[in-house]
């Protein structure tokens, strides 16, 4: 007899079926068995390694290494475009993210005199403003210092300063005599749009019937002044578009012989990174892309293989731990803060004592005048259809109370900075929230919520690892050996200075400078709370005023330098913390700031030499000789675009239609 499935018996009865549909007969045990993803050649995987080495025998494309590949590098300025191949000394083309198209009586008054009971490093009493008692604090702090180094402070410096200034005209610079004289744009309204540093010659874009708008800001898409993000989308690929031509000379139909590194935030959010593959791989049709995040980037530019990355932008500080070529994902924070908020500080502090140049307005692009934090006593202006002006300035710590906000950051109006922002994901999606954050806001909270949000943020992590097909799921990366609550110190020795007190700094007694911004410890921060839900499922906890608290948010607020050592815990015991923080990589645009690594290595010294045991000296680690820390995250990510090692990166947009965001998952382990 014949081996297969029997035939169905054939019903002879003369009455009427139940049903006319055809009931299948019962499957054959041997047949129920499928080999389906259980081999290479039946995944997308399989016939992508063939079609690998298919290419690899084929002969490279004429040219250097890299002249096929261009790197992507959205900074908070400056959006840094290049093709792979340009060396490592070279400069890189840089764009400003803006985009211009076409529209559809102050008094200053003079310092008061000082009153200090004839001590040297007194502070004058201001009036009961709340921001000039955030200003005493950091001129306190800063006068501790000068105390410690035994430097002299110059009596009545503020009033000097200020009459000097209030005293001093300007001196005209007619054109022919400018070498840097600006060719501004006066026209009405001829193009259909202006991108980058056109965008910012427009005379008068407001009377020109142009509005300039920046799509990007920070780390994100700017949902403020647009309406949706498909206008952004636009904008961005309007300014890739252009960039490209006009500086690397590829049109539109030469994207498909071009493969992009992407370089995108340590703390990122997964709607922007689905919408910038979106953006090159579907609506611009790049050949392939890989995604790389800046800490790696860094390290890869800085030819060493951990560190501490701090990347300090013109609007947000990215923090985040390498170890080995991995990013730590657990040790991811992202500070609101940068060289934008220095300048508008400086604004306010020089204003004080009668700037010079009544007209600033920081509302326009030309009055952000780099050559203020250069040169320290004078300047030029250069404005539409005026003459240059060469002012000169006189000032005393204004220049070094400035960039203290990046360490005393109550200053900051952080509230203000998220009004107008809409989520650009559904409130009912999560965030991802790293141990480091939850470390830096574990004071709102009490003990029993403490220990329900790590629960909870472990079990999102591994739900996540599942969803995306790995074989082991993430966990927290902080050990046993890490205390849960770091001693507080004595009252008498800790003042807090922050708007958020930070848990875990306290005065060193070793002889380190004097620590201008302590913490409270948590048994003196954290109440019992009597309703407790840690877990609402969009990122908020319920604090200790019972209303849900933003956590990536609120620990966007600490110092730098606390933000850092709490990086560097969550990383691990105290063996982790002395490694990353001995290697402790600055870049960015605001790291030009002169003495702002010795201020940040000083201030990390006495934070981590009480709470860590063994701790030797904390070490910034310069850029390489020759390279601009603005660049060193471009040159990284083009260093990793002319290895060999990036074949097995590329993802197409086939491959991206098919899986979305979960190929990037399984290409780049990281995300």
């Amino acid at each position: 007899m014949p081996r297969g499935i029997p035939n169905a018996k054939r019903d002879e009865s003369q009455g009427m079926r139940y049903t006319t549909f055809h009931v299948p007969p019962q499957l054959n045990p041997k047949h129920m068995s499928t080999s389906y993803l259980k081999s290479e050649s039946n995944i997308i995987w399989g016939p992508k390694a063939t079609r690998s080495k298919t290419v690899a025998d084929e002969p490279p494309p004429e040219g250097r290494r890299g002249s096929h590949v261009i790197v992507i590098h959205p900074g908070s300025r400056y959006l840094r475009v290049g093709r792979a191949r340009t060396t490592i000394n070279a400069p890189s083309p840089k764009f400003f993210k803006c985009i211009s198209r076409p529209r559809n009586g102050h008094t200053r008054p003079l310092a008061s005199p000082s009153s200090n009971n004839n001590d040297e490093y007194g502070v004058a009493r201001g009036s009961d403003d709340l921001f000039d008692e955030k200003l005493e604090v950091i001129q306190v702090s800063l006068r501790d210092r000068m105390r410690f180094y035994k430097l002299r402070v110059t009596p009545d410096a503020a009033i000097k300063a200020a009459m000097f200034n209030e005293q001093f005209k300007p001196e005209l610079i007619p054109e022919q005599n400018d070498p840097f004289c600006v060719d501004w744009i006066h026209d009405i309204a001829t193009e259909p749009y202006y991108v980058g540093e056109k965008a910012l010659r427009l005379a008068d874009p407001e009377r020109q019937g142009y509005v300039v708008r920046w799509p990007i800001k920070g780390s994100r898409f700017n949902t403020r002044d647009y309406t949706s993000i498909a206008v952004v989308i636009d904008d961005i690929e309007t300014i890739l578009e252009t960039s490209l031509k006009d500086s690397l000379g590829i049109s539109h139909r030469d994207y498909k012989d071009y493969s992009v590194v992407l370089v995108i935030p340590d703390y990122y959010e997964r709607p922007y990174v689905r919408d910038w593959v979106q953006l090159l791989l579907i609506r611009m049709g790049f050949k392939q892309l890989c995604v790389q995040q800046e800490s790696l980037a860094a390290t890869y530019g800085a030819g060493i293989s951990s560190a501490c990355v701090v990347d300090i932008g013109a609007t947000t500080v990215s923090i985040a731990c390498v170890d080995e070529g991995m990013v730590v994902p657990e040790t991811r924070l992202s500070l609101n803060m940068g060289g934008d908020f220095i300048t508008e500080f400086l604004y306010v502090l020089l204003d004080r004592i009668c700037f010079p140049y009544r007209d600033i307005d920081l509302a326009r692009s030309y009055d952000w005048n780099e050559n203020v934090a250069l040169n320290l006593y004078d300047f030029v202006v250069r404005r539409p259809r005026r003459p240059a002006e060469k002012y000169g300035l006189r000032a005393y710590d204004e220049i070094i109370l400035a960039p203290m906000c990046l360490f005393e950051p109550r200053v900051i109006d952080f509230d203000g900075l998220k009004q107008g922002i809409r989520p650009s994901q559904d409130p009912g999606v999560s965030e991802d929230i790293t141990q480091a954050m939850i470390i830096s806001t574990q004071h709102l909270f009490a003990p029993r919520n403490l220990a329900a949000l790590e629960s909870a943020n472990a079990q999102s992590q591994n739900q996540d690892a599942l969803a995306s097909g790995q074989q082991t799921p993430a966990v927290a990366t902080q050990s046993n050996d890490v205390p849960s609550e770091i001693p507080a110190p004595a009252k008498s020795e800790v003042t807090s200075t922050s708007d958020t007190p930070i848990e875990g700094e306290a005065t060193s007694k070793a002889p380190t400078p004097p620590l201008p911004a302590s913490t409270v410890g948590v048994d003196e921060a954290v109440p019992e709370i009597a309703a407790a839900s840690p877990g609402t499922g969009d990122g908020k906890e319920t604090g200790e005023s019972g209303l849900n608290l933003d956590i990536a948010f609120e620990a966007s607020k600490l110092p730098m330098d606390v933000a850092i050592f709490n990086s560097a815990r969550a990383a691990g015991g105290d063996e982790k913390i002395r490694k990353y923080l001995q290697a402790v990589l600055v870049v960015g645009g605001t790291a030009l700031v002169p003495g702002i690594s010795h201020a940040l290595e000083s201030r990390l010294q006495a934070i981590a030499t009480p709470l860590v045991t063994n701790m030797d000296k904390v070490q910034i680690i310069p850029p390489p000789k020759g390279v601009d820390p603005r660049v060193l995250v471009w040159k990284g990510a083009a260093v990793l675009g002319k290895m060999d090692g990036v074949s097995d990166l590329w993802l197409t947009a086939t491959e991206w239609d098919l899986l979305g965001i979960r190929g990037l998952r399984e290409r780049c382990f990281y995300l």
